[in-house]
């Protein structure tokens, strides 16, 4: 089996692994003999599928149709929503703790935040 890595954030997408897959090829249509491309498979991750789905409507024909496809699936199950959960509380362990270890914090006195 082969391994692939999610599109947007390039992080590893073992076979087996939760994800969401997008197969894509070209054909055409009324002209004989017929022609179709090899099909490409393209990957998301949990987090990035409902990242995606959840943000605005990219530009480009292409990207409008993916980008629906994405939003049909995250609005018609909670499971891809639950495993984006699942693989962020597994990242939130390996985060650093930031404002808690009890110094207080003064705002940066630069004109945007700092974090």
């Amino acid at each position: 089996m082969e391994h692939f890595g999610c599109l947007r954030c390039g992080r590893e997408v073992e076979p087996g692994n939760k994800s969401v897959a997008v197969y894509m090829f070209a054909q055409t249509v009324g002209i004989r003999p017929r022609q179709k491309s090899a099909a490409q498979r393209i990957c998301f991750c949990p987090q990035c599928s409902v990242s995606l789905a959840m943000g605005p409507v990219p530009e480009g024909a292409l990207n409008v149709a993916a980008w629906e496809m994405l939003r049909d699936l995250v609005g018609s199950d909670p499971a891809l929503n639950e495993a984006a959960w699942e693989n962020l509380r597994g990242i939130i362990g390996l985060l650093p703790a930031t404002g808690t270890d009890g110094r207080s914090r003064r705002p940066p006195a630069h004109g945007y935040f700092e974090f």
